[in-house]
């Protein structure tokens, strides 16, 4: 099959027909953006009570109605030409387009010190996109505040407007930071002025034809997609794809040492390379795969848009890349060519002399690197990922949070997010009698009737994303829940239920994403010792990342916290995608024990594979360290601990421990497979020992 792909004449169809996927793909991809749903529903809960209630809430009230809350502050109290003001650009921005409803106020607080007017604005599917514009015209609309008096905007259309701004670009803004990364250090690794341009081409065509492929299955098929996985999608077709890239090049380049004819050495290089990179593939898919399990949209979303990356990534890289470095021949290399015959030198590079190091008292080493890890691990009891307020969601204070403070300050904090409650209409008296009697609210509204149902609003005392406002919550739940059939729902609840759902998503996809990839493990190494040992380094590996970033987080960044999901995410990528090394050593590893015995085997391949497992892990760290360029904590929480943990993964778990454990453990890492019966060589450490007495 490897022949198909780079044969003499055949390499030129496969190159006609990724030009004629990316004629048809490039103008889809290009609509990706106007299906991604970015709204609440996007990231609820399909099932939760906050979902449910925000369906009933449509029969009272537009679903598509999101206000903007409009304070004015004069500290030494508001006077009558503030109150003029406030009524006229009350009337000015009726007029503004995007305003649908009634506007309410100026309301005066009871400190005499602030007034607040509620503007609703209309943000259906293409109101989301502009909502921006609609609040920048609120803004015209109120003028310049006179002297001595403050004018913020708050409430949900002015929090959505924040956040549009900083999804705003993302894509562009993540493309190109990816970009540079990747070739600069390609251009490092290859030390080529030519070769870096091939793996990126290919990346970026398998970017636009995965873009293209989720255009048509969020538009015909329903897929969820949000900014949030589109990002994430550059991301990880850029960072695997040229993970993929590297392993190929670099075995490519072993087999042009070997073989005159560059046909001949692809045609090798597919055939060794090929598997790892397939199987390694195959693991990052189905562990994304395993998100479509989760509860809450966005994140069951993400996993087929991510699988979906990875698989049309892995298509671009063993088809697409193969063919253009055969066109191109050996003076892609230039200055350092390649040639027939010439030394290999991993054989006595680096990694090679790392492997003696470690072949003198690998159990000293492992033992030692295991306990290094688990020091670093003990950071995990610093992890609050209890989720972010609205204030802490953003790496700068944003607009709407100044607004929410100010409003906080002279009005009950939740008045601009109230709750609702929706139940039977027969039982409407007794559920606003619940609601206004739950500690942590301030007054319940008359009931609205529509049909058999009753709408009650009420008002937290606590701000509306806060832990108190979230006990609220369960407590007015407690307290309806048996009078009336009645639900609470509202931006509170909502954000509650997301956080619960999260915590489910943590338990249940975890543990079966572990499974997953012990099972593929098992398969493909044909072993249990061996992906048993390899799933232990992982999750280690994992543990150590996620303490370092928790203090990172604390002391270095100054975060208030985690996103909820952020342990989900950071496990799927790190355990999906820091598998991939797993697979490059042990593959290289197994192929060369059946020649050398295991242990010497673990040395060859670390010394083979340390260099393009080292360069492929420092291109996945730079790509998801990308993500730090976003205004967004989450994304840079993300990024940042992704990035360390895949660096703690290259260098020291997959270098270091697991070589160690390959030697310490010897033939018996393969039981029960045929390797456990292959004689060792004599590793440098012990030239004169008969290793499979020792083993």
């Amino acid at each position: 099959m490897a022949w198909l792909v780079c044969g003499r004449w055949t390499k030129w169809v496969v190159l006609g027909l990724w030009v004629v996927v990316l004629a048809v793909a490039g103008p889809l991809a290009g609509k990706l953006t106007g299906v991604e749903k970015n709204d609440n529903s996007a990231w609820l809960p399909g099932n939760a009570e906050a979902t449910k209630v925000s369906e009933l809430q449509k029969r009272f009230q537009p679903d598509d109605i999101a206000p903007a809350v409009i304070v004015y502050e004069r500290t030494g109290g508001i006077t009558p030409a503030d109150t003029a003001k406030a009524t006229q650009d009350a009337a000015a921005m009726r007029q503004v387009d995007g305003v649908s409803g009634d506007v309410i106020g100026p309301l005066p607080a009871k400190d005499g010190q602030a007034l607040q007017t509620l503007v609703p604005i209309k943000v259906d599917a293409e109101g989301w996109e502009k909502i921006v514009d609609v609040v920048d015209d609120l803004r015209a609309a109120t003028g310049t505040p006179a002297d001595g008096m403050n004018i913020q905007f708050a409430g949900p259309a002015a929090n959505a407007a924040d956040s549009a701004e900083a999804f705003e670009g993302i894509d562009s803004t993540l493309l190109y930071t990816t970009l540079v990364i990747v070739a600069v250090i390609l251009l490092i690794t290859y030390r080529s002025p030519v070769l870096w341009l091939l793996p990126i081409i290919s990346a970026g065509v398998a970017l636009t034809t995965a873009q293209a492929v989720i255009y048509l299955l969020a538009k015909h098929a329903g897929l969820v997609v949000n900014a949030q996985s589109a990002g994430i999608l550059t991301v990880l077709v850029f960072g695997a794809g040229t993970d993929y890239a590297l392993l190929l090049v670099a075995r490519y380049r072993e087999e042009l040492r070997r073989h005159e004819d560059r046909h001949e050495a692809m045609a090798l290089a597919l055939h060794r390379a090929g598997p790892a990179i397939i199987a390694s593939a195959a693991t990052v898919a189905v562990g994304m795969s395993c998100l479509t399990l989760a509860e809450v949209n966005a994140t069951s979303g993400l996993g087929p848009v991510a699988a979906i990356g990875v698989v049309v990534g892995l298509l671009a890289m063993i088809t697409l890349l193969p063919a253009m470095l055969v066109i191109f021949g050996r003076w892609l290399f230039w200055p350092v060519r390649p040639k027939a015959g010439s030394v290999e030198p991993t054989a006595n590079g680096v990694y090679a002399r790392l492997g003696d190091r470690i072949a003198r008292r690998p159990r000293a080493v492992w033992i030692g690197t295991a306990a290094a890890l688990g020091v670093m691990s003990l950071g995990l009891f610093q992890l609050d990922a209890s989720g972010l307020s609205q204030a802490d969601q953003f790496t700068s204070k944003t607009s709407a949070v100044v607004g929410e403070e100010t409003l906080a300050r002279h009005f009950p904090a939740g008045q601009g997010q109230p709750i609702v409650v929706i139940g039977d209409a027969a039982s409407a008296p007794a559920i606003r009698s619940a609601v206004a009697a739950t500690p942590g609210i301030s007054e319940a509204g008359e009931p609205v009737i529509k049909g058999d149902l009753a709408l009650i609003e009420g008002i937290l005392t606590a701000a509306p994303d806060s832990d108190a406002a979230m006990d609220t919550i369960e407590r007015v739940r407690d307290a309806v829940h048996p009078v009336g059939d009645a639900q609470v729902g509202g931006l509170t609840a909502m954000t509650l239920d997301i956080h619960n759902a999260n915590d489910r998503d943590n338990r249940v996809i975890i543990p079966l994403v572990l499974l997953v990839v012990l099972v593929i493990l098992g398969l493909l190494l044909r072993a249990i010792v061996a992906p048993i040992v390899l799933i232990a380094t992982v999750v280690l590996s994992f543990g150590a990342a996620l303490g370092v970033s928790a203090l990172a987080f604390r002391h270095l960044f100054g975060f208030a916290g985690e996103d909820s999901a952020f342990p989900l995410f950071v496990f799927v990528f790190l355990v999906a995608l820091g598998i991939d090394y797993n697979i490059f050593l042990m593959t290289r590893v197994r192929e060369e024990a059946h020649q050398h015995g295991t242990r010497r085997g673990a040395l060859i391949g670390l010394a083979a594979t340390g260099g393009v497992i080292t360069s492929a892990g420092l291109v996945l760290a730079g790509t998801f360290a990308a993500l730090g360029s976003l205004p967004l904590v989450a994304f840079a929480e993300i990024g940042f601990a992704v990035a360390f943990g895949v660096l703690l993964d290259t260098l020291v778990v997959r270098s270091v421990l697991v070589t160690a454990l390959n030697l310490d453990l010897g033939r018996w890492m393969w039981w029960p497979s045929k390797l456990t019966k292959v004689r060792d060589e004599p590793t440098p450490a012990e030239p004169d020992r008969d290793l499979e007495t020792v083993a």
